[in-house]
């Protein structure tokens, strides 16, 4: 088969996974399974090798990932019910004193980001928003937006959040390099977005009035719900024993520290049996599951809690990972069928003739993808599945591999708009319109995304 009609299907088989997922809603997992599956018998792939061209990306994926977002999901349930995020905002903002408030909600949300996915992160955080902005007299839009954004870059940007494992596992880039990386990038991102993004949130936005009654009955007290008796006798023991903010910056320092620390060792140790040992606790599913251990003495077994009771309450925070984890690997079947069919390459090639510097191309793939489809982990995979022939033709080291990565990831978080469920949470529960949504939350992601390329292109250049 030509180059064009490679390229051509592959257009085609974008284009017919855009619409069954925007215009049909049909669920990702199934739309991406549907369109791997028509592009391998398009392309000439046998039927007798077709389920293994689309079990083995599937496989490959879910393989490379699942661990990690299971071990972080059960982090994140552990800091959300113990009332951990609450904890370090409020200290945060205590120091930081009333003037700096929304910075103080910014800082906070970076470090709870890290563990915790992003529509967790925003709910765990909204109680302390309302109650600042009942404090305060100001719209909880103030203070929500910024904050969701800062999540939301963590999210895109750094593992274990499930799109920058997957990208870095299809670039073939250890996941602490990303970390290591990223971590400078995210918070050089969010700085400037926050300056940039003032005079927005500086323009009058509304209340809507269910928010406006949430925010006359919430205050800073107010707690995480629970669902089973273990999460109940993990509150109370909480509420006895009240969390530090300390406890929590271990939580979510340990894995960061741990995963760059590791990819140091291997790269500047001398072999020998502390490298090896340096090396093992960062491989990322080990640092995160040293975590959770620290996190269950920490936050459960050392405030009296069984630990059948702990256990209760780590695995519920698994069923919630599942489609995360399947939308992945469809991801992953989808891209693995781009490459083995050669639909990859012929695309790519059709790109790299654009002109387009392979980082830029990266970035705008991810960005459209992401604006057309709506949700960050889809637009992060199909791009890996589209650019990945050409970036193995490149032959580049493992920086630069994770600045590609870091690249796809900086446009997944473009220009959140109505087709993206996380416009929704953001300006549902801040009490903003749609027109309000996409002039402040929409525009900040994009000023967001912006400010990440520009910090990865200054690193591709100096590194």
């Amino acid at each position: 088969m030509t180059p064009i009609m490679l390229a051509l299907i592959g257009t085609g088989a974008i284009a017919v996974l855009l619409v069954l997922i925007v215009v049909g809603r049909v669920h990702p997992f199934l739309a991406l399974l549907l369109v791997a599956t028509a592009v391998a018998l398009l392309t000439g792939t046998p039927v007798a090798r077709l389920a293994d061209a689309v079990q083995g990306g599937l496989g490959r994926t879910v393989g490379h990932i699942a661990i990690i977002v299971a071990l972080g999901a059960m982090i994140g349930r552990m800091v959300d019910l113990s009332g951990g995020a609450q904890a370090v905002a409020r200290a945060l903002v205590r120091r930081a004193g009333a003037a700096h408030v929304p910075l103080a909600i910014v800082i906070a949300a970076f470090g709870v980001g890290i563990p915790v996915f992003f529509e967790v992160g925003v709910i765990m955080l909204m109680p302390l928003v309302y109650g600042m902005a009942r404090q305060t007299g100001r719209v909880p839009a103030v203070f929500a937006v910024p904050m969701a954004v800062t999540m939301l870059t963590v999210h895109a940007l750094l593992p274990p959040h499930p799109g920058a494992v997957a990208v870095g596992g299809a670039l073939g880039v250890g996941a602490g390099r990303v970390l290591m990386l990223g971590l400078p990038l995210a918070a050089f991102s969010v700085a400037l977005t926050y300056v940039l993004s003032r005079p927005v949130m500086a323009r009058p936005l509304g209340c809507a009035p269910d928010i406006r009654a949430i925010v006359e009955e919430a205050g800073e007290e107010a707690g995480p719900e629970h669902g089973s008796p273990a999460d109940a006798r993990l509150i109370d023991a909480v509420r006895a024993r009240p969390v530090h903010p300390g406890e929590i910056a271990l939580v979510i320092g340990l894995p960061v520290v741990l995963m760059v620390a590791g990819t140091l060792a291997s790269d500047m140790m001398a072999a020998g049996m502390a490298r090896s040992v340096i090396a093992f606790a960062g491989i990322p599913y080990v640092a995160l599951g040293i975590d959770v251990v620290v996190c269950a003495w920490l936050l459960g077994l050392r405030r009296g809690m069984a630990l059948s009771t702990v256990s209760d309450v780590l695995a519920a925070a698994l069923p919630s990972t599942a489609g995360i984890i399947l939308i992945t690997g469809a991801g992953g079947a989808f891209a693995q069928v781009l490459v083995q069919s050669g639909v990859g390459d012929a695309l790519g090639g059709m790109l790299s003739s654009a002109g387009l510097p392979v980082l830029a191309l990266c970035f705008v793939m991810t960005m459209i993808l992401r604006v057309a489809q709506g949700p960050t982990t889809v637009a992060l995979m199909a791009t890996a599945g589209i650019v990945g022939p050409l970036v193995a033709r490149l032959h580049l080291d493992q920086t630069h591999l994770a600045l590609l990565a870091l690249a796809m990831g900086a446009g997944g978080m473009a220009l959140s708009h109505v087709n993206d469920a996380g416009f929704w949470i953001v300006t549902r529960m801040a009490g903003l319109g749609v027109g309000e949504g996409l002039s402040s939350w929409t525009v900040m992601t994009g000023i967001a995304a912006m400010c990440a390329f520009a910090g990865t292109a200054l690193m591709w250049a100096v590194l």
